[in-house]
């Protein structure tokens, strides 16, 4: 699969689930408990404990059903390790450019994180498939509408803070998808799963 093709199937539902947990057997079952309820995007942030075991389980089990990435990538060495773990694509809170030539190599998307225009355009001239907005919670999504009033082949994805009665109003501002920390993972499986599906609805209309 080509990189614009992952991209375009990871951003699809226009939100996507960071998993951080404490331990490996917590992110398998809130994986298994979002892909369960619908979701089709979902990245392990490597500050998980076992984060590329839980990855490489997650690809081989989902196959082409779902999109796994890795995320919190920061570095080369740590991008290298999620591709080889099987992370269809790679998200970072910064903007490092041996991570978007690692990922680029090896034909896997790259979401660096930037939080100003200056950072944008970077990000943009390094060959990012998107950007990571990170930490949305310091902005809202005027900045977003305003950045692409001037840039507006911008893909942003506010991350870091969303919550679930923001993430449609992202959207209508012109947010290509939001990632989604422990706004939309905490809870037991039915509340986790209800969740999900009443949010999945409320964007594919975010106006």
């Amino acid at each position: 699969m080509y990189r614009w093709e992952t991209t375009r199937a990871a951003l699809a539902q226009r939100v996507f689930a960071t998993i951080r947990s404490r331990t490996y057997d917590q992110a398998a079952a809130t994986a298994d408990t979002l892909l369960s309820a619908g979701l089709t995007t979902l990245e392990i942030s490597l500050t998980t404990p076992f984060a590329l075991e839980a990855v490489t389980t997650l690809v081989r089990e989902v196959g082409d059903d779902a999109v796994i990435g890795a995320g919190t990538v920061v570095d080369a060495v740590s991008a290298r390790m999620a591709i080889d773990a099987g992370a269809r694509f790679l998200l970072a809170p910064n903007l490092d450019e041996a991570v978007l030539r690692t990922g680029h190599r090896y034909g896997v998307p790259v979401f660096p994180g930037v939080a100003t225009p200056t950072e944008a355009v970077r990000a943009m001239e390094l060959g990012a498939d998107a950007l990571t907005l990170y930490p949305a919670s310091s902005l809202t999504p005027r900045w977003v509408a305003d950045l692409r009033m001037i840039l507006p082949q911008a893909a942003i994805i506010p991350v870091g803070g969303v919550t679930v009665a923001e993430a449609p109003e992202w959207v209508a501002s012109g947010a290509v998808a939001v990632g989604m920390g422990s706004a939309l993972t905490d809870g037991d499986r039915p509340t986790v799963t209800k969740r999900l599906t009443d949010l999945l609805d409320r964007l594919t209309d975010p106006t």
